[in-house]
């Protein structure tokens, strides 16, 4: 049996996630759950005694997704392989981050999800 995984993904490019969520299916990822997010950036860029750090976040973009999915081992690196494909090298800055986490106890999930 596989060891199952929960992989994270912050999307920073939103216009990404349709086609994203696309190539999910064509893995056989069928099951993800997608949470609108703001990273901390934009939030202390907003507070007045942090306001100068606007400028050292040029380019940072004000909104993402986060996409959590749960999936066997064997997937992370297709996983990885779609985003990069579609959404561009992660370690281009601005593209979005990737972590896995061991799932040691789950329960509800679909089998489907996970084949």
């Amino acid at each position: 049996m596989s060891k199952l995984k929960l992989v994270v993904i912050i999307l920073n490019k939103e216009e990404f996630l349709d086609e994203l969520l696309e190539g999910f299916l064509e893995l056989d990822v069928r099951g993800a759950t997608v949470i609108d997010s703001v990273g901390m950036g934009q939030l202390i860029a907003n507070v007045p005694i942090f306001g100068g750090l606007r400028s050292l976040m040029s380019g940072a973009r004000p909104y993402n997704k986060t996409i959590l999915t749960v999936v066997d081992e064997e997937k992370i690196k297709p996983i990885i392989d779609v985003f990069e494909q579609i959404c561009g090298c992660l370690d281009d800055p601005g593209s979005g981050l990737v972590f896995v986490l061991p799932v040691d106890y789950a329960r509800g999930l679909q089998d489907k999800a996970l084949s």
